[in-house]
């Protein structure tokens, strides 16, 4: 990730270190699988072979059997050097999510740390380090929240597709081809099934557990990118419907955090906000 994105001024992605903040960087378009997709219908004629879209729905079924789950996401992203060859920049998601209007996500890797919860009326963009907290009004589900997180900062956590309520609509809308590939046992410490699908904004790989149904790996290219630049997220400890403690979406640790506005991100300089408890913002 562009270091640019890390301005006082710009919190709420500035602590995401996600794809969405390389894709700002880079020019990914941003209706590029991001959670502003809904389900919907598949393209046409499209050439989707029956195998591959049956390991989607049965996946789409494993995520949304559980009323709650936690995860870990590893993602690698690449971005540009000044040299020619891509960079890789990797950050590790622990995430907890209860069906349909609780997530937290707290994140670390090649940026700042970040956390992010919400408990169906406001979501929290906490960075510990800085201890700057952004809070704002959210809508009552979680599809509806990664929606407004986007609109309002461009915030996206490269799992979005996974932890809505329509995992298979999010992933197969507008595809014009899927296709099986063959058996893994090298993603995840589990034999998996790997699947290609395609559309007009990407392609992508998706491996899927043989036995559980579950996510262990997607690499994604988007099409809109000039530069090709690849997105990798592998998933791990997956624990579905574990008991969630009563506060495990409450920003506790945000409680004393300097306030600032949660806002799309600007380049440093371009803007000098002031945060709400005290004189002046202090520069990254």
């Amino acid at each position: 990730m562009t270091r640019t994105l890390h301005s006082i001024g710009a919190l709420a992605l500035a602590m995401c270190a996600t794809l969405t903040a390389s894709a700002n960087a880079q020019g990914t378009p941003a209706n590029a699988a991001h959670p502003m997709h809904k389900g919907g219908a598949v393209a046409a004629d499209p050439q989707l072979e029956p195998k591959a879209m049956d390991l989607l729905h049965a996946m789409s079924s494993a995520l949304t059997g559980a009323s709650s789950m936690s995860f870990t996401a590893v993602v690698s992203y690449e971005s540009p050097s000044s040299v020619g060859p891509a960079l890789v920049y990797s950050t590790t998601s622990d995430v907890l999510l209860q069906r349909p209007d609780e997530l937290r996500v707290v994140t670390l890797g090649d940026g700042p740390a970040a956390e992010y919860t919400y408990d169906g009326k406001t979501i929290t963009a906490f960075a510990p380090a800085e201890n700057l907290v952004a809070v704002t009004d959210a809508p009552p589900t979680i599809d509806l929240m990664l929606k407004a997180a986007f609109d309002k900062a461009a915030i996206y956590f490269p799992f979005a597709d996974i932890v809505g309520a329509d995992p298979f609509g999010n992933i197969a809308q507008g595809l014009t081809k899927a296709f099986y590939i063959g058996p893994s046992k090298v993603v995840g410490g589990t034999n998996t099934e790997m699947i290609a699908v395609v559309s007009d904004s990407l392609f992508m790989q998706i491996w899927i557990g043989a036995d559980d149904k579950l996510p262990r790996r997607m690499r994604a290219v988007f099409k809109g990118d000039p530069l090709l630049l690849r997105h990798d997220v592998q998933f791990s400890n997956w624990k579905l419907d574990p008991v969630v403690a009563a506060d495990a979406f409450a920003a506790m640790n945000a409680a004393h955090a300097t306030k600032i506005d949660f806002a799309v991100p600007q380049p440093p300089g371009a803007m000098n906000k002031k945060a709400t408890n005290t004189p002046k913002a202090k520069a990254q």
